[in-house]
């Protein structure tokens, strides 16, 4: 199998602060890998060494068989990088951002032009190339963002949390717009802490937290690391410390984790582990508000795993 990006034993610290510990990853050439966490969990950090906005501690990766550390030119040559930052100039228009980030790349006169327009294709905003893009919207602003990254038709797409804080038409857009990149062949590296996200575009997920690669594998790979186990989200009247306790030592209780007045538990038979949790829930005197039951998902694998919820 041909690596596109091969991420191994990647380590960055400032100071005594470990922000990327023996981080190890793969992603084949025409797949897209989601890098999946909570804020703060390194992803941000093993992408600028990637890129080559920050030196590793040690350790190495390689894009398309270049090293970061030996061939820093010919690994960032072979990638296009989407920040988390809009990387635009808002009183130019979207074409003209586009023409200044070609030129930028080497691109001039007429294939510049022709990648100009093919990419405003792709992103869909042909029709709105002449608008200033200090006019656009947030979603609007990393489409153009995106298309920046596409110009010089890189091998490896990096994408850091494209959709955080956009409308929900933009952010679809912005999914299919992965889909779409990669069906033409290109290799996406995506950063998320959206678990469907992942779940809908992933052929592999490396799920970080802490600065480590706690788990790597397919969908179904990590979906079966928690078995039969299901998840369920109760909210209260009250505190939830008030009957944490209690449940944590309730009979087919593995997992659970309180955080913005919600609690989220891992049982092993929610039929008959849910009587039980309303049973403890009386007799300390606390009501549930509501319960939502979930099948195993990729937020079901990060509790089991760490014992805390995967939330922002």
């Amino acid at each position: 199998m041909s690596f596109a990006v091969e991420v191994n034993h990647l380590k960055k610290s400032f100071g005594d602060f470990q922000a990327v510990q023996d981080a190890n990853f793969f992603a084949a050439s025409g797949e897209v890998l989601s890098l999946l966490g909570p804020n703060g969990a390194g992803k941000s950090t093993t992408i600028s060494m990637l890129s080559g906005l920050l030196a590793p501690t040690s350790g190495d990766a390689c894009i398309m068989g270049h090293s970061i550390i030996k061939e820093p030119e010919h690994a960032k040559a072979s990638l296009g990088v989407v920040p988390q930052d809009i990387a635009l100039y808002p009183d130019l228009s979207a074409r003209e951002n586009l023409v200044f980030w070609g030129k930028m790349y080497g691109l001039r006169g007429t294939v510049l032009k022709s990648r100009v327009d093919e990419v405003l294709e792709v992103i869909g905003l042909s029709d709105r190339q002449k608008d200033h893009v200090g006019k656009f919207s947030g979603g609007m602003k990393r489409r153009v963002n995106i298309g920046a990254a596409l110009l010089h038709k890189p091998d490896v797409v990096i994408m850091d949390e494209p959709t955080v804080g956009i409308d929900p038409q933009s952010r679809r857009h912005i999914l299919n717009n992965v889909k779409e990149l990669n069906q033409l062949g290109m290799t996406v590296l995506y950063t998320t802490h959206y678990m469907e996200e992942a779940a809908e575009l992933s052929h592999h997920i490396a799920i970080m937290d802490k600065g480590r690669i706690i788990a790597y594998g397919t969908h179904d790979e990590l979906i079966k690391m928690v078995g039969e186990q299901t998840r369920i989200d109760l909210t209260l009247n009250t505190e939830a410390e008030k009957i944490l306790s209690a449940w944590q030592k309730t009979e087919g209780v593995s997992k659970i984790d309180s955080a913005d007045g919600k609690i989220t538990a891992l049982v092993d038979d929610s039929n008959r582990v849910l009587p039980r949790l309303f049973d403890a829930a009386s007799k300390a005197n606390v009501r549930i508000t509501s319960v939502d039951i979930q099948e195993p998902n990729l937020e079901t694998v990060f509790l089991h795993l760490t014992g805390r919820a995967l939330r922002d």
